[in-house]
Parts: C-alpha cells; structure tokens; sequence
C-alpha cells in the first residue's frame, strides 16, 4: 500500500461528532497505527477484538494485586486493549469488513475486562468487606450495562440523522425479529442465537426510548425512509451536546475513575463512581434526550417537517 493510497485517519473516524477528546488525540491515532500495520500483514478486525480480549482480562487479573508495579501493568495492559478495540472498528472501516460476529465480538469484549476487572477487585477486597462487595459490584455491573448501551444507541441514533443509514449501526427490534424468524437452527445455529441475544439487548434500548420511538415511527409515516434534510440539521443541533454525555458513559472517563482508585488502593470506589456520578448522568441523558423526541414529534404532526 502506497502513501497516496493510504487511507486518512480521519477516514477511519465515525464522525467529530461522535469522538471524545481523548479518543481523537490518543486512541485513534494509536488505532489508526495499528490499523495500517494489522491489514499490511493481513489481519482481521476479528482477530483484533479477540487479541483485547485477552489483553483485558489480562488487565483484570493485575486488579486482584496490590503491589502498585502490578497495578500499573494493569492501567498499562487495559489501555493497550482498548487501542485495539479502536484498531479493530478503524481497519473494519478502512478495509470495509463488516460483520455481524464483529460487532458482537466488539461489545462482549469490553463486557469480558469489566467482568474480569470486577471479579478481580471483589476477592482482592472480600476478605475485607465480605460478600457485600460481590453485592455491589453486581449492582454496578448491571447499571454499567445499562449505561454502556444507552451510550451506545444514543450515538448511532445521532450518526443516523448525520450520516444515513450506512453510516449508522441503529437497528430495530422489528427487523431483527423478521430476520432471526428467517433463520433456521439447523442452517446457521450461530447466527440465529447472536441475532436471539441482540434482539433482546435492542428491545431494551428500545424500552428506555418511548419518546423517539414515537418521534421515529411518526417521522417514518409522514416521510418514508428519507428524513427531510432540515429536520436532520435541526435533530443534529439538538442531539450533539448530548454527545458528550454519551462519551461520559463509554470508556474514558469511567477508566480514570478506575486508574484512580486502584492506585490509592481503594477500588471500591469505582463501584460506587459509576452508581452515583454515571447513573446521575444517564438519567439526565434519557430525560433530555426523551424531551428533545417529544419537541420534534410535535414539530412534525404540526407540518413543521
């Protein structure tokens, strides 16, 4: 591959609006790097994500020790991974191989170094808080899930009016269930069990949404397919502060709650960081997000749109 026709770091971006500050001048360009060398020597986004899978759980079992050498390599080993998790979504974009197990891949990879990460802190904490801090950390577990999706669906609502339908991973309960119906056990068994458990995961954005379903399905009604070019600057303006917020809920910021606490050597802090500050947060996020649904549904059955 020439210098001409290599492709640009902002070509392997999802959009500026959509990238956190961090990610866009630490992580993506360290993606970017091993984006152009995994494709040189011929490796997949697959076999990427699977690499940070085990360089994360690597990550969670540092987390169990409290010499501070071994937390670092901690800090270091999860860093690492989630560059990986970067490289694996920029060479997908660059090489446009995408997948179905790809994006699966991509989301239980981050669910396999937090699982490991909690399981790690909750027996180096037990012999000091008991079987509370399991407790704890289930709890801070499932609100984690639901943070992490919330995120993750707000994005790709916002990337669908920015960019179409290409540009957006935005999927619908509806759909999926008219393609998992189509699929037999006996033809494509992996397929129809991912497409089982993606559905179920969908459904729930889709609970927490009442507002946008309402403003999708009446917007779909009046317009078809095609949103009208000024209700997708106007959506655009009003979703993107929100955009931050859904950073907020992704990996950055709650890794620096983590990095912190390890290293004064009170992990149990990151659980109550993400039950207070980052619920706190999703909760602002829906409501605002459900508000700015409900202004624009109005907006449309008023012909407005």
């Amino acid at each position: 591959m020439s210098e001409n026709n290599k492709p640009s770091l902002e070509s392997t971006l999802k959009s500026t609006d959509t990238e956190e500050f961090i990610d866009i001048y630490f992580y993506r360009p360290i993606g970017y790097r091993w984006a152009l060398l995994f494709q040189k020597l011929g490796v997949t986004p697959n076999a990427i994500t699977i690499a940070s899978i085990f360089i994360g759980i690597g990550a969670g079992i540092c987390f169990y020790f409290d010499q501070l050498w071994i937390t670092v390599l901690g800090i270091f080993l999860l860093v690492w991974a989630n560059s990986f998790d970067s490289a694996d979504g920029q060479l997908a974009r660059m090489t446009k191989n995408f997948s179905p197990l790809g994006r699966a891949l991509d989301g239980f990879a981050g669910d396999l170094w937090f699982g490991a990460i909690y399981i790690g802190i909750c027996l180096r904490l037990e012999p000091v808080f008991g079987g509370y801090i399991w407790l704890l950390a289930i709890i801070a577990g499932y609100f984690h899930s639901k943070q992490a999706a919330m995120a993750d669906y707000y994005r790709n609502i916002h990337l669908l009016f920015l960019k179409g339908k290409g540009g957006s991973e935005l999927d619908n309960s509806v759909e999926l269930t008219e393609k998992y119906n189509s699929i037999s056990v006996k033809d494509n068994w992996f397929e129809k069990t991912y497409l089982f458990l993606y559905r179920a995961y969908t459904k729930g954005q889709e609970s927490w949404t009442p507002a946008f379903q309402k403003m999708f399905k009446t917007l779909k009604e009046v317009h078809g397919e095609t949103a009208p070019e000024q209700f997708r600057k106007d959506f655009r303006a009003k979703s993107l502060p929100l955009m931050k917020w859904t950073n907020i809920l992704s990996f950055n910021t709650r890794a620096i709650a983590l990095f912190i606490s390890v290293l004064i050597k009170q992990p149990w802090i990151y659980f109550v960081f993400e039950l207070t500050i980052l619920n706190i947060i999703l909760i602002h996020m829906i409501m605002s997000h459900e508000k700015i649904c409900r202004e624009f549904t109005a907006d449309i059955k008023n012909g407005k749109y």
